[in-house]
């Protein structure tokens, strides 16, 4: 049997996340939380809407999220997030002890594996899906932004 909902499905989901805050002018990254295959949470960047430099996609994801379940932990959901999370978003995953991570491209310059940054120890981590994608909305967004 097909799952239809697999982690191309939702990460598609977490994209549409991310041209919403590429309209918006911000940075384009978007998140979406799911549990038992339903998204509970989402978000995109808000930092400039927002004037918030903590307004990052996984942080307004996990907190709509804990306030859908009412619990500040995370074990049986997974994020998806179309750029490899930051040292903040990475630490607040480890104190949501949420089960998985699925990120699209990775951040060589402020992503948290080249901070040696840890999750938290169950968590599971899968990075590169749909990479293109992401990096084809994060070109777009810096070119428009040279111009």
């Amino acid at each position: 049997m097909i799952n239809p909902f697999d982690d191309t499905y939702f990460m598609k989901k977490a994209l549409q996340e991310a041209e919403l805050a590429l309209q918006k002018g911000e940075v384009p990254i978007g998140a979406v939380i799911v549990c038992n295959d339903q998204i509970i949470a989402k978000g995109h960047n808000q930092v400039e809407t927002l004037n918030d430099p903590t307004a990052h996609a996984e942080m307004l994801a996990f907190t709509a999220a804990t306030n859908y379940l009412g619990a500040k932990y995370l074990p049986d959901c997974t994020l998806y997030v179309t750029l490899e999370p930051c040292q903040m978003c990475a630490g607040a995953a480890f104190w949501t002890q949420i089960g998985r991570i699925v990120y699209a491209a990775e951040d060589e310059k402020r992503g948290y594996k080249h901070w040696n940054c840890k999750v938290h120890p169950k968590t599971k981590v899968t990075g590169g899906i749909m990479a293109e994608q992401s990096k084809e909305l994060m070109n777009r967004f810096f070119k428009k932004l040279r111009k």
